[in-house]
């Protein structure tokens, strides 16, 4: 089977390394030049609103899918109308504004902080009023890694706000004050069957992801499940899908969904008995969902701008490395390390054995 993948960048790269073992062929478009997944399988340099390059891309494939939620919707109609894409369309508009997707949360009864869409000035004071600060003040569309928002403590800051990201359409939401940021990834078949892995605890650092521990018995693992059912039977969803989410006490506040693999479902390459990336394929190519269950206590941590010394991550007992052939760069994700141990106090030996050398 040949699958189209939207986007080329490590995402789509990890998915053609999933794939080649399932005798699954790629065929990319992106306009980058130094795409990182191009390697894999034939890269079409294009930009995605061409229609000459998605009818060739669209003659290559099978199936198509994506590996970032910000594809345009035209992109998204014109290869929907050609091939199966999967997940569908709708997911990419619930995902890509972030009003829509706390309305879609709303509706299917999941929890979410107090947020209003704001588009002027005045309105952002007013939403500060009625709401309260702390608050953040973000993009509604195309933020992500931290990028595209503020932190209002108070007045003061609003019209600092307001200046930097006002050009654009803004949502504003009230700080959660929660004791744990933690992500769930599903995977939903054409048939309606469907696996979750264990919930992972994240942790961020100027809005990046840096280390993401899956938890196996987790008090809110069902939970997690149910609300990500909840959004994935709504959107008749294939594919996986990861949901974010913040741990207040008992409850869980949702974040944002991405319709695609995800940074804190990496440790599943290694850590899970099937990893995210093949059950996508498997999904959207028809095939039956692999088995989600952590083999072993792990942890994934990011490498952002730069890879510690090889020989020295590899010293370290059963540490998997997964670089992704891009340039170096500060706050580019280029790399990440899965880790696996006997037990969680191994673990988190180890995790910080990688954190000394990532600051050294």
């Amino acid at each position: 089977m040949k699958i189209g993948i939207l986007g080329a960048g490590q995402l789509g790269r990890m998915l053609a390394l999933a794939g080649y073992p399932l005798d699954l062929e790629f065929t990319f478009l992106d306009p980058a030049t130094d795409a990182c997944a191009a390697p894999l399988g034939t890269h079409l340099h294009a930009d995605y609103e061409d229609e000459s390059a998605l009818a060739r891309f669209c003659e290559q494939i099978d199936v198509a899918t994506y590996e970032f939620e910000n594809v345009p919707a035209f992109t998204a109609g014109f290869v929907g109308g050609l091939k199966p894409l999967m997940p569908h369309p709708r997911a990419l508009i619930a995902a890509q504004d972030r009003c829509s997707e706390k309305q879609l949360f709303t509706s299917l009864g999941i929890p979410v902080a107090g947020n209003v869409s704001v588009g002027s000035l005045e309105q952002l004071r007013a939403a500060t009023r009625d709401i309260g600060t702390p608050g953040i003040v973000k993009t509604r569309r195309f933020g992500y890694d931290g990028k595209g928002q503020k932190i209002i403590r108070g007045e003061a800051d609003v019209a600092a706000a307001w200046e930097s990201l006002g050009s654009r359409p803004l949502i504003y939401e009230a700080f959660v004050d929660y004791q744990r940021e933690v992500s769930m990834i599903g995977v939903r078949a054409a048939d309606g069957t469907t696996a979750f892995y264990p919930l992972s605890e994240n942790v961020h650092r100027d809005g990046i992801l840096r280390v993401s521990t899956p938890r196996a018995h987790d008090a809110l693992q069902a939970l997690a499940e149910d609300y990500t059912l909840r959004v994935l039977e709504h959107l008749d969803y294939v594919g996986v899908m990861a949901f974010e989410f913040f741990v207040v006490g008992d409850e869980l506040y949702a974040n944002e969904i991405a319709p695609r693999v995800h940074n804190s479902g990496h440790w599943t390459m290694d850590g899970a008995v099937c990893s995210q990336f093949e059950n996508h394929l498997r999904a959207i190519a028809g095939l039956p969902l692999g088995e989600t269950r952590l083999r072993a206590p792990c942890a994934m941590i990011n490498f952002i701008g730069e890879v510690p010394p090889t020989e020295q991550l590899l010293a370290i007992p059963e540490l998997h490395l997964h670089l992704y052939g891009k340039t170096p760069k500060p706050l580019r994700k280029v790399g990440h390390a899965n880790i696996m141990a006997p037990d969680h106090r191994t673990l988190q030996d180890r995790v910080a054995a990688v954190e000394r050398l990532c600051l050294s």
